[in-house]
């Protein structure tokens, strides 16, 4: 355990960064049970649903690298804390108004995306990454990970049971307890020791020449494009599943069911990847998950349509989920080191939110076009092998500066 955990500040950070995102991610994923007491109490379309479920995607991956530099610069503490700050404020208008039209995108759009820029993902995992070594990095942040997925599980199994119960305003003000945690977690998201190596290593490096740097890296470019896949996969997922399930027949519940298990067994993914990633070539597990994927999915598709092809879906795909963020994260610290890692992985998010929202948009699209979600499956299996393929030529090894780099 002393060789896994370098320090107590490590430790600590490591507890926090999994509140911060159990919360933040639980809370997203939540979302999609409003959109019945929003119809009913707020006079909410559908169309204007999916835009501000779209917006809220698009400002958390605009805000992602923003806030990873107000990390770098002035601790993930401090940004993860003005994200929760944020996130309240959306939600408080939410249930407190002006909450229809425009108010309507700008607190579950605006804000709550603004906020999970902060606080989901790439800010948590990122400062956690920073404190341990290139040998453990990726257990660590795969145990962030995992915690996003017990959010997934425990927050709409409360919000259904609370809908009930109390109503959607009331739910949404036991929401505020929630932030309220996540609040105080944050300040214990602590920044590494500046006597640390890797501190003295980076620290004569400057922002824009860390940016210069990241973006004529082959390997860097190509991260991006394999993160943009997995976005638009798992949103395409997330989002069509169940009128694609309704189409084959078999109607609502087996979409549960594959949610449920992509939930449950994306814990038992990431915590894996994160321990093949101590001890085998990150980009080769990367490559083989996206390869993975695509198998997975021509299985799916192509067999009868069954409650067996669902459970066998919801299992495989989901250990296959989030298991792509410690092995790329690890990547970005690997050869660029940890200064500005949480800004390097929130550029590389951004790329994964603009495959999030295609993801989302064109399985709708074709759907509309064809009458069918063929066509978005096929694309998702082509971009897998594509995704499979650019992680190959990616050099993993460190690069070494051998005189300061001015900017």
């Amino acid at each position: 355990m002393d060789k896994f955990i370098p320090t107590k500040i490590a430790l600590i950070t490591l507890i926090a960064a999994c509140f911060v995102i159990l919360v933040s991610m639980g809370l997203r994923q939540t979302f999609g049970l409003f959109f019945s007491a929003f119809e009913q109490g707020l006079n909410i379309t559908r169309t204007e649903f999916g835009l501000a479920i779209g917006i809220q995607m698009l400002f958390w991956g605009m805000f992602a690298p923003l806030f990873g530099i107000i990390a770098d610069k002035f601790g993930g503490n401090k940004a993860v804390f003005i994200g929760f700050v944020i996130f309240g404020l959306g939600i408080y208008m939410l249930y407190s108004g002006p909450n229809t039209g425009i108010f309507f995108q700008l607190s579950l759009g605006v804000l709550v995306g603004t906020a999970l820029g902060a606080t989901a993902m790439s800010v948590p995992v990122s400062e956690v990454g920073k404190h341990f070594p290139n040998e453990s990095r990726s257990m660590a942040t795969g145990i962030v990970t995992a915690a996003a997925s017990i959010g997934y599980f425990l927050s709409p199994l409360f919000t259904k049971y609370s809908l009930g119960a109390v109503g959607w305003e009331n739910t949404l003000k036991y929401f505020m307890y929630f932030i309220l945690f996540g609040l105080v977690a944050s300040i214990f998201i602590l920044p590494r020791r500046k006597n640390s190596q890797a501190f003295k290593a980076d620290k004569k490096q400057t922002f824009s020449a860390a940016l210069r740097e990241a973006f004529s890296h082959k390997g860097y470019l190509l991260l991006n494009a394999g993160f943009f896949v997995c976005g638009f996969q798992i949103t395409m997922v997330a989002t069509h599943i169940p009128g694609y399930m309704q189409d084959k027949g078999l109607g609502g519940w087996s979409a549960t069911i594959i949610l449920a298990l992509i939930g449950l067994f994306n814990i038992v993914g990431t915590l894996g990847m994160g321990y093949l990633g101590t001890k085998y070539s990150k980009k080769l597990l990367l490559s083989i998950l996206y390869f993975s994927r695509a198998v997975v999915i021509c299985i799916f598709i192509f067999l009868p349509p069954s409650i067996y092809t669902a459970i066998f879906f919801g299992i495989t795909f989901g250990m296959l989920w989030l298991s792509t963020v410690p092995p790329t994260n690890g990547i970005v610290a690997q050869i660029f080191g940890t200064k500005y890692l949480t800004t390097l992985f929130g550029i590389v998010f951004f790329s994964h939110q603009m495959g999030s929202f295609l993801g989302a948009y064109l399985g709708g699209y074709f759907y509309d076009q064809f009458g069918s979600y063929n066509y978005a499956w096929y694309l998702s299996i082509l971009l897998s092998i594509f995704a499979g393929l650019v992680h190959l030529p990616i050099d993993e090894k460190p690069i070494v500066r051998v005189a300061p780099i001015n900017s």
